[in-house]
């Protein structure tokens, strides 16, 4: 979605310099509590989702330096960034919503000569590539927002600079979840939502700008039209996606339109739906009430969406520190890992997997079977051994992205448009 993620930090001057020395701490995770003294609080703002008490208490233990977690929605993350930008010191927001924020001069560039790791962040970011090819890019994809050319840039760069707008913190690939026990033959395209077999068994998201691009691929696998951007349409497409979704809506195709990620669990752990947009953490839930749940591989690929740590204008002297030491802990490992158990994946993947043992990077990350049962972060059962994750390897997942989520040119005409198919 969002749906997902986490968070950021640094060191002061006089920090870096000792660090210079003592690359060996570093490289055992472990991080002097310099600033328990100082009484650091970090105002983090993003959505609740995201905000994980644990790697909040983590950082702490680590660092001495507290994580203070505002939580609001997708849309108010980005009010806020605009109206407010004194009211936090980090923000962990969608990559999409930077074509609102940077233009306000209210987000600093991110000085990647403080960023320990800031060489090893994924080239899915950086180049648009995974094991070097290119991946899709319609949409707001990360490589188009990345960079500004100075500090207090209110535009993006082209080409990479040393100034990044956001550190990626968490990301990932989404597709359609079915119930393979009740549907019982192999789904492989996004076609099938609208497939009159489903009819009132299957269910879309009803988040607008990530619903029509739901919508888009289903548009595009039924040979009905091929869109030269899916994440930014024009009004004449915007009115055909729209058009083709009441057609179905009318022929009772849907059971649901979604909002609530556990309503979408409740749905499909029903079997009232059979067939829906869905997020992989959400497939996750269905499985851990032990019932079959497949967060589907399909040929026409995947939407992807992707969230990183800004930092606002508004910080500066020990706070700043605090934030950059929050962005360098949380790239150094022990985070990513904890977010790769759960499914997501990780901006700097070496320290990551260095956190991981082996059979737990080969299933989450090569596509590998389990060689012992896989388990959450909570130790709750995910995958019983001998099992492979759907999709298969990171580079079969993320490198088979067809679009990223986006606010569209129109988004105010196509929010319109959108409500029209709600009320059909």
């Amino acid at each position: 979605m969002k749906e997902e993620k986490q968070a950021v930090a640094s060191t002061a001057t006089d920090r870096r310099n000792v660090l210079k020395g003592t690359a060996a701490i570093l490289a055992s995770g472990i991080f002097p509590s310099i600033h328990a003294q100082e009484k650091i609080v970090l105002r983090y703002l993003g959505t609740a989702v995201n905000q994980d008490k644990k790697i909040a208490e983590k950082f702490k233990a680590d660092t001495g330096i507290e994580i203070q977690y505002v939580a609001v929605t997708t849309d108010d993350v980005t009010k806020r960034a605009v109206t407010a930008p004194n009211s936090f010191d980090l923000i962990d927001t969608e990559y999409f919503s930077l074509k609102k924020i940077v233009p306000t001069g209210n987000l600093l560039g991110i000085d990647t000569k403080r960023i320990k790791n800031a060489d090893k962040i994924t080239t899915l970011f950086t180049k648009g590539e995974v094991a070097g090819k290119k991946v899709g890019d319609q949409g707001t994809a990360p490589k188009k927002v990345m960079y500004l050319e100075k500090p207090d840039s209110k535009t993006f760069s082209a080409t990479p600079t040393q100034y990044m707008t956001l550190i990626p913190t968490v990301y990932n690939a989404d597709t359609l979840g079915i119930r393979p026990d009740l549907i019982k033959r192999p789904i492989n395209s996004w076609a099938e939502l609208l497939n009159p077999e489903f009819k009132g068994k299957a269910a879309i998201l009803n988040i607008p700008s990530i619903g029509i691009m739901d919508a888009a691929m289903v548009v595009e696998a039924k040979g009905i039209y091929k869109y030269p951007d899916k994440g930014n349409m024009t009004k004449a497409e915007i009115d055909l996606t729209i058009k083709t979704l009441i057609e179905a809506k009318k022929a009772g195709q849907f059971r649901a339109l979604w909002k609530d990620f556990n309503e979408s669990v409740n749905l499909m752990a029903s079997g009232e739906v059979v067939i829906q947009s869905m997020w992989s953490p959400a497939v996750t839930a269905v499985r851990t009430k032990g019932i079959a749940c497949t967060f589907q591989p399909l040929k026409e690929g995947y939407r992807a969406w992707a969230a990183g740590f800004g930092v606002p204008k508004s910080v500066t002297g020990k706070k700043a520190d605090g934030v950059y030491e929050f962005i360098n802990w949380f790239l150094d490992g022990w985070a990513g890992a904890y977010l790769n158990r759960q499914g997501y994946y990780s901006a700097v993947l070496d320290t990551a997997k260095s956190k991981m043992q082996a059979y737990e990077w080969a299933y989450w990350m090569e596509g590998k079977a389990a060689a012992q049962d896989i388990k959450s972060p909570n130790g709750d059962l995910l995958a019983k051994a001998g099992s492979v994750r759907d999709g298969g390897s990171y580079e079969s997942r993320m490198g088979g992205i067809a679009c990223w989520n986006a606010v569209m040119d129109e988004n105010e005409y196509m929010v319109k448009k959108w409500n029209e198919f709600v009320a059909a």
